[in-house]
C-alpha cells in the first residue's frame, strides 16, 4: 500500500522533514560547539543556510568545536557549507576542532576547503616565450612523425603480408581492382607526365646550352640533359606529380569512406579495411610510376632534343649518337630503382592520412593537404639518400 505524507508550504513531506539539516549550538567557557545531524545535500542546505549564516557572525570564543557524527548523508553543498562556518572562524583566530565525521564527509571538506583556498589566478597566464613555443612545437612534430611511421609500418606490413586477401577463403586479391587502379594512376597521368617533363627537359637543355656556349661546349648540353635526366629529374619530378595527383586522390577517397563509417562498415561485415582499400592503390603506384618514368624519360629528352636543336643547333641524330656515348645501363636504372621505393612512400602516406580523417570536412582538407606535402618532402630525402648512397659504392 502507497502512503503519501502530506506536504508543508515548502513542499517537504512529514517523512523528509524528520531529515532535515539541523544544528543544534551550545557554548560552555569559551567553547562554541555545535553538532550537525541530518542530510546534508543540494537539495536541502538552503533549509539551513539562515541558520548558519548567524552562526558564523557570533563573536567572543576561542575554539568552535564542531561533531559531525549525526550527519546521515553529505555532498559537496553541505561540505560547502560546514567549510564557509569554518573559515569564518579561522579567518579571527578561533581554534576549530572537528570529530565524528565518516570518510566520506573528511574526503569532501579537504577538497571543497582546498578549492576555496586556492589562490585565483593573477590575469590571464602569459604565453612562454617564442623559444620555448619552438621547442614544443619540434616536440610534437617529433611525436607525430614517431605515429606516422608506426602507422606506415603496419599499413606497410599488412599490405605485404596481404592483408586477409587469403587464397582459397573468398578473399583472393581482386587483379580487376588493381587494373583499375592502374588505369586511373598511370594511363590517367600520361599526359601531364609527358607534357611537365617534355617542358622540364628544354629548360634544362636550354639553360645548359646557354651557360656552356660561353666556353664552346655546346655539345655537353647532351651529358647534361642526359645524365641529370635520367638519374634524377626524371624520376623525382614524375613523383611528385603522382603525389599530387594520386596521392591526395588516395587521401580524399579513404578519408570521405572514414566519414561516412564504411571503413568500419567493412570491419562489421569481416574485411580488412587495408587489404580492401590500400593493397589494390599501393600494388597499383609500385606498377605504375616506374612506367611512367620511363615515359617521363623520354618525354624529357624529346623536350631537350627540341631545346638542343633550337639553341645550339645540335641536330637530333647528333644529339642521340653523343647520347649513346653519355649514359650506359647503370645510368638508366639508377633513376627506375628509385621509382618502386618512392611509389611504396606516397601510397602509404596517403592511406595512412586518409584513415586519420575525422568527422568534418575541413578535417579531410588538413589531411589531404598533410598527405601532398609529406610525400613530396619524403619523396625528396629519399632521393638524396639514394643519391649519397651511389656516390659511395660509384654506382
Amino acid at each position: 500500500m502507497l502512503t503519501i505524507g502530506k506536504r508543508d508550504a515548502s513542499g517537504t513531506t512529514a517523512s523528509e522533514a524528520d531529515h532535515q539539516p539541523r544544528v543544534a549550538v551550545g557554548e560552555e567557557g569559551g567553547v562554541l560547539g555545535c553538532a550537525f545531524s541530518g542530510i546534508w545535500t543540494t537539495r536541502t542546505v538552503a533549509l539551513i543556510d539562515a541558520d548558519m549564516r548567524k552562526i558564523e557572525k557570533r563573536n567572543g570564543f576561542k575554539t568552535l568545536a564542531l561533531d559531525l557524527s549525526k550527519i546521515e548523508k553529505i555532498d559537496t553543498a553541505g561540505a560547502w557549507l560546514i567549510d564557509r562556518l569554518v573559515s569564518a572562524f579561522e579567518k579571527r583566530n578561533v581554534e576549530v576542532r572537528m570529530q565524528g565525521q565518516s570518510e566520506i564527509a573528511a574526503i569532501l571538506l579537504d577538497a571543497v576547503g582546498e578549492a576555496v583556498r586556492r589562490e585565483p589566478e593573477s590575469g590571464p597566464a602569459r604565453p612562454p616565450n617564442i623559444v620555448i613555443r619552438a621547442l614544443e612545437a619540434v616536440g610534437r612534430r617529433v611525436y607525430e612523425m614517431r605515429d606516422d611511421f608506426f602507422a606506415s609500418m603496419n599499413i606497410l606490413g599488412a599490405t605485404i603480408r596481404g592483408a586477409q586477401m587469403k587464397l582459397g577463403r573468398g578473399h583472393a586479391v581482386n587483379p580487376a581492382a588493381i587494373f583499375n587502379q592502374i588505369d586511373r594512376m598511370g594511363v590517367g597521368a600520361i599526359p601531364v607526365v609527358v607534357l611537365m617533363s617534355a617542358i622540364v627537359g628544354a629548360i634544362v637543355a636550354q639553360q645548359g646550352a646557354y651557360q656552356l656556349s660561353y666556353f664552346g661546349a655546346d655539345i655537353f648540353v647532351v651529358d647534361l640533359v642526359g645524365v641529370l635526366i635520367l638519374r634524377e629529374l626524371g624520376v623525382l619530378m614524375t613523383a611528385i606529380m603522382i603525389a599530387g595527383r594520386s596521392g591526395s586522390a588516395i587521401t580524399a577517397e579513404i578519408g570521405s569512406m572514414k566519414m561516412r563509417e564504411e571503413v568500419d562498415a567493412l570491419k562489421v561485415i569481416g574485411l580488412n579495411p587495408i587489404g580492401v582499400l590500400v593493397f589494390p592503390r599501393l600494388v597499383a603506384l609500385v606498377i605504375a610510376l616506374p612506367c611512367l618514368t620511363i615515359i617521363a624519360n623520354f618525354a624529357a629528352l624529346g623536350g631537350g632534343i627540341v631545346a638542343a636543336w633550337l639553341y645550339s643547333d645540335i641536330p637530333p641524330a647528333a644529339f642521340i649518337d653523343r647520347l649513346r656515348v653519355a649514359i650506359d645501363l647503370s645510368t638508366i636504372f639508377a633513376g627506375l630503382i628509385k621509382a618502386p621505393f618512392m611509389a611504396m612512400i606516397i601510397g602509404t602516406i596517403a592511406s595512412v592520412e586518409g584513415m586519420k580523417v575525422g568527422g568534418s570536412a575541413e578535417s579531410l582538407g588538413q589531411h589531404v593537404t598533410a598527405s601532398v606535402v609529406k610525400s613530396i618532402f619524403v619523396v625528396i630525402i629519399l632521393d638524396g639518400l639514394f643519391a649519397m648512397f651511389y656516390a659511395a659504392i660509384e654506382f
